[in-house]
């Protein structure tokens, strides 16, 4: 095998699968979140990443609100737009991509994981919840029904029956 291929062969081996999940400044105008969306997308495509499945980042409302310094300048948010991108990428690339999104400012916050190619995302099922906590409907006795009271010997003489058998 000459030189290139194993180069080729080993970088394929590298290669490992990767999901940025990134909050974008709420500060952003909603026509140029795509531009934002795109941008990224170039870069990922730029370390010779490649993308399995990405979603547009959506303005949501924080669980708390976070901080960002931007020209020395302290801002809080709670908003942002969450977005998330899955990619296939040398592990020695990542390293690089991430050292790109720091120095970007549109990025509130960011975060790289491995994970598996395979969709990972559990479908929504449908619950409904009077019958999750709903207790068994009890047997209501009819009129025409006659309850034969039992002692207690009766019920033994029944059970040494059924255990001599």
């Amino acid at each position: 095998m000459p030189e290139s291929e194993k180069e080729i062969a080993k970088q394929e081996n590298d290669a490992r699968v990767y999901e940025l999940g990134y909050l974008l400044m709420p500060t952003i105008k909603e026509e140029d979140v795509p531009v934002s969306y795109g941008n990224l997308k170039e870069l990922v495509s730029s370390f010779k990443g490649e993308i399995i499945a990405d979603e547009m980042p959506k303005m949501t409302n924080l669980a708390y609100s976070m901080q960002k310094i931007t020209s020395n300048v302290r801002n809080k948010f709670k908003t942002a737009y969450f977005g998330w991108t899955k990619f296939i990428m040398d592990s020695q690339k990542v390293l690089e991509l991430k050292k790109h999104i720091d120095l970007d400012s549109n990025f509130i916050r960011f975060l790289i994981l491995k994970t598996v190619k395979e969709n990972t995302i559990a479908a929504k099922r449908f619950v409904r919840g009077d019958i999750v906590h709903r207790r068994p409907p009890m047997k209501k006795n009819r009129d025409d029904e006659v309850i034969v009271p039992m002692n207690k010997e009766e019920i033994d003489k029944e059970i040494d029956a059924l255990v001599a058998v």
